[in-house]
């Protein structure tokens, strides 16, 4: 191979594309690696949209209201200085995928934005109600004219089975193919795009298993410093089917759509009754709690979303997909009959900790999107996610490419594919589900800690081990955590204290597990 400057990027959604492309448009080549092909990528999911305080409705939205909303939405745990960047950057990004074709919702040549929770603007830009699709497919068009050109190599249906790291330096990126089995060592400078930890909590999110959060467990693994792992945003509007949960969008509610619980046979609004200012668009984690303290006072009772009063308009032009999708999977239709929902995990705001340059803690590896711990604190708002995906695929990459050095690449030959077991998955997911529900207690986490440690103290495999240790992780995170905030809310303690106003970061060191408290905006320049 031509000894050119690369950067290897892993994972190829939103921030693994938007890496990939500012790497080539910097003429800088990359390895893309994924093992799946973009279009079966977690962000093509992504339906309601993306924030961008453009303005086009008329509100007087501006950057400084959709800093004060996210930094508000996260219970003010986030890095001040990395919501600036985000919320700055916001409209560019916008009108950059407007360029690339990406079919937003306009209205007399105006791009139309809709609410979202958790937010007092119209600061939405969609594409109906597949966002994700449509901005992915616009993306995956601007990397092929890369492809074409060499500077981006794609390795699909190739899988990350080892992060090898030294003294706190990567070293070795190995990659397996599916399709083959042949192993390949790769060295240089890396970006992990990987996504969420859907994998610890299988049958029981939004998103596609695929993201396993292997990743985030090798980078604890070896030495590096995750953050925030306590904070699992539920999402208060999905609906239970075979494997997952379907997710009904937060752009239904943005549209008129209206929360009921069934209360022997009584309908109760009760965001309405409760929060009569925003209502139904209160950010996620304060409805996901609402709902889990009424289920507690009345294992009876239901909740549904009523989208009857929806405009036939609205239907057709801003919501059609997801009448599709509650037809196809629920049998009912939205429009004429209310939808039964429940919470389901969604998203996680914690993942591998990153400074402002996406740099991790270990030398030359670098993190973006779901995997990192950057944009959303306690809980992330809805329309962030994609926008922080896409903000930071961009920096990472503009950073790695300063360290970029030629990449060489070694044939290993066949080896094994990366196995968990699948009833050490669901005993897991099992423990983590009884001990980081929506409303904790010390005495659950402590349990499921022990049943954690017990695991461990089996005959398990390597890749069964460290999906544990991160696991363990996330609730030795939880119980550090002695307060209520954002989508961790504690019965045992339930103010929010400011003391706690800070990271969890967690690392291993020595096999012993530490936790610290650092602040995001003092203490990043530390990695």
């Amino acid at each position: 191979m031509e000894m050119v400057k690369t950067v290897n990027v892993i994972g190829s959604g939103l921030s693994g594309l938007s890496a990939a492309i500012t790497l080539a448009r910097n003429g800088i080549r990359c390895n893309l690696i994924s093992s799946m092909p973009s279009e079966r990528a977690q962000s093509v999911l992504a339906e309601g949209g993306i924030n961008a305080a453009l303005d086009t409705m008329g509100e007087n939205d501006s950057v400084e209201e959709h800093f004060a909303d996210t930094m508000r939405g996260g219970c003010y745990l986030e890095s001040e200085s990395a919501v600036r960047k985000l919320t700055e950057m916001a409209p560019d990004v916008v009108k950059e995928l407007m360029r690339l074709g990406v079919p937003f919702n306009m209205r007399d040549n105006r791009l139309v934005l809709r609410n979202f929770g958790g937010q007092k603007n119209k600061r939405t830009a969609y594409a109906d109600s597949s966002t994700g699709k449509a901005i992915m497919s616009a993306l995956i068009d601007e990397t092929r004219k890369y492809e074409a050109s060499g500077l981006i190599s794609r390795f699909s249906h190739h899988e990350l089975i080892d992060l090898q790291c030294r003294d706190g330096i990567l070293e070795q990126v190995i990659i397996r193919d599916n399709y083959t089995g042949n192993t390949l060592m790769f060295n240089g400078v890396t970006i992990l795009c990987t996504g969420g930890l859907n994998g610890l909590f299988r049958g029981h999110t939004t998103g596609t298993v695929l993201n396993t959060g292997i990743a985030t467990a090798m980078v604890l693994a070896g030495g590096g410093e995750l953050a925030n792992l306590e904070f699992i945003q539920y999402h208060p509007t999905t609906i239970r089917i075979s494997g997952k949960h379907l997710l009904v969008s937060e752009a239904a509610r943005g549209e008129g759509g209206r929360l009921f619980a069934l209360d022997n046979g009584v309908r109760r609004y009760f965001m309405e009754e409760k929060y009569p200012q925003s209502g139904n668009l209160m950010p996620r984690d304060v409805i996901s709690r609402e709902m889990e303290l009424l289920k507690r006072e009345n294992k009876e009772i239901s909740f549904f979303l009523d989208m009857t009063q929806i405009t036939d308009e609205v239907w057709q032009n801003r919501l059609s997909d997801l009448r599709e999708e509650v037809e196809a999977y629920v049998h009912l239709d939205p429009k004429k009959d209310p939808v039964p929902v429940e919470p389901g995990i969604h998203y996680f705001m914690g993942g591998i900790r990153v400074d402002g340059r996406h740099r991790t803690s270990i030398t030359n590896l670098y993190a973006a999107g779901e995997a990192a711990c950057r944009y959303h604190g306690a809980n992330r708002l809805g329309g962030n996610s994609m926008l922080g995906a896409l903000v930071g695929g961009k920096l990472a990459a503009e950073n790695a490419a300063g360290s970029a050095e030629p990449v060489t690449i070694e044939n290993m030959g066949k080896t094994e594919a990366l196995n968990i077991r699948p009833h050490i998955a669901e005993r897991i997911t099992g423990i983590l589900l009884t001990g980081l529900p929506i409303i904790r207690n010390e005495e659950e986490m402590l349990e499921a800690e022990k049943d954690l440690q017990e695991l461990l103290g089996r005959e398990i495999n390597k890749y069964e081990r460290i999906e544990a240790e991160l696991a363990l992780a996330m609730v030795t995170s939880a119980l550090a955590r002695k307060e209520s905030r954002g989508a961790h809310w504690r019965r045992d303690h339930p103010e929010t204290s400011e003391e706690f106003q800070k990271q969890t970061v967690i690392k291993k060191e020595n096999g012993t597990t530490e936790v610290s408290f650092l602040s995001p905006d003092e203490e990043e320049e530390k990695l």
